[in-house]
Parts: structure tokens; C-alpha cells; sequence
């Protein structure tokens, strides 16, 4: 099998190329939205992981989902709008679908569980917080930002670019903000390991948590290393 990645790619660099290594990360815990920056080795020997057996892994799914009739969508080469109606359609209707029952969930097993499992407390708090700047931030994203890059992508003046770029680098902060509160909620509840004999709404709870996560990560991913770099970077523009 020849070598496609090598490590010395930024982890943004090969879900960009590769979506399906998301899953792959997300095994092993390896940011690849909010650190998608970092080049794979880097990340790896902050885990700890063997860099040689992770990276003949990746290349192995690589060769593999690359012999499949239904390849990965490669989300680099769809235009700025339509990779726009997808985030909105997919992942925002996601989280404005999700974030009131999680509420709930959350809520519902601090009651009932909260006394003998203090860590639940910590975890309602860290989801609440997150929830709100998650609300705000779709708001900010729909009536603003993306406007502006559908008109950047019609128009790409340089002073719409850098006014732009001026919103994006506070988005970008944002969700830096949410991927401590995921890591945070991910340490607080110990890998959302359940205790022993947790109830069905225990178990759901913690799976959509990470369901929740999961998402997250591949919807910041998009708009970090694809979506928003095209205005940093207008060569990447498709």
C-alpha cells in the first residue's frame, strides 16, 4: 500500500482530505477542530500514541474507503454557499434539535442521581454554559457571518475579506470556548464512563453527550479548516 500521510499534515489538513479519519481521532480522543492546526505527529505524541501503528492505520482506512462505490464527501471542494446550507441544515438543525432534550436529560439524572454522584453537577453546569453560548452563537453565524461570506463569495473584494475575517477570528474564538467545555465535560464524567448499574436515562444521557461531541467536532471542523479559511486564505477558495 503506498503512503499518503506521512504526519507531518495538520490533522485539519487530513479530515479535510480524508472525512472519514474523524472517526479515527475521535477513538482516540484527538482534537480535530479546535486543534486541527497541530501537524499529526505533534498530536500524537501529546497522547502518547504510537506515531507509526496510527499512521499505517490511517493510510489502511484511506486505501480502503478509497475502493468504495460511495466515497466521502469532500467537503473542500463544494462552494462556500452550499457547504453553508449544509452546516445550517445538518449541524445547526442538529443542535437546535438536540440542545433542549440534552437540557433535560442532564437535569433530570442530577436530580435523581446528584447526591451520590457529585460529578453531575459539575457536568449540568458545563453543559448550560456551553448550550447558551452555542444558542448565541448560531444566531451570531445565521444573521451575520455566513451572509457575509455568500457575499465575499460573489464579491471578493478585499475589504469585505478583511471585514469578514474580523468576525470569523471572534467565531473562532467561540469555539475554541466550546471545545474546552467538551474537554471539560469529557474529564469531569471520566470519559462519560457510567457507573455500575446506571438507568436507561443515565446511559442515554452520556451517549448523546458524546453523540453531541461528535458533532461538534465535525461541524467546527468544517467551518475552522474549510469554511472560514477561505477567507484568511482566499487562495483556497473553491
Amino acid at each position: 500500500m503506498s503512503i499518503t500521510f506521512n504526519g507531518s499534515e495538520t490533522i485539519g489538513q487530513i479530515v479535510t482530505a480524508f472525512p472519514g479519519s474523524s472517526n479515527l481521532f475521535q477513538e482516540h480522543g484527538i482534537d480535530f477542530c479546535c486543534g486541527g492546526g497541530r501537524p499529526l505527529t505533534t498530536a500524537l505524541r501529546q497522547k502518547n500514541i504510537e506515531e507509526e501503528a496510527f499512521i499505517e492505520k490511517l493510510n489502511r482506512f484511506y486505501a480502503e474507503a478509497n475502493k468504495r462505490t460511495d466515497p466521502n464527501t469532500d467537503w473542500s471542494k463544494l462552494s462556500s454557499s452550499r457547504l453553508i446550507d449544509h452546516i445550517v441544515s445538518t449541524h445547526h438543525a442538529y443542535l437546535q434539535r438536540e440542545l433542549p432534550v440534552l437540557s433535560e436529560f442532564v437535569t433530570k439524572i442530577l436530580r435523581v442521581h446528584g447526591l451520590e454522584r457529585r460529578e453531575l453537577a459539575k457536568l449540568h453546569m458545563l453543559f448550560h454554559q456551553m448550550k447558551m453560548e452555542l444558542e448565541q452563537h448560531l444566531i451570531a453565524e445565521e444573521a451575520t457571518v455566513f451572509p457575509l461570506i455568500r457575499e465575499w463569495e460573489n464579491n471578493p473584494a478585499s475589504s469585505l475579506a478583511e471585514k469578514t475575517a474580523n468576525v470569523i477570528r471572534e467565531l473562532e474564538a467561540d469555539h475554541s470556548g466550546v471545545g474546552n467545555l467538551l474537554h471539560e465535560m469529557r474529564a469531569v464524567t471520566s470519559d462519560y464512563e457510567l457507573p455500575a448499574g446506571a438507568c436507561r436515562t443515565y446511559t442515554l444521557a452520556f451517549h448523546k453527550l458524546q453523540e453531541l461531541e461528535s458533532d461538534l467536532f465535525q461541524h467546527i471542523h468544517l467551518e475552522n479548516n474549510i469554511l472560514f479559511q477561505r477567507v484568511s486564505h482566499p487562495a483556497n477558495k473553491s
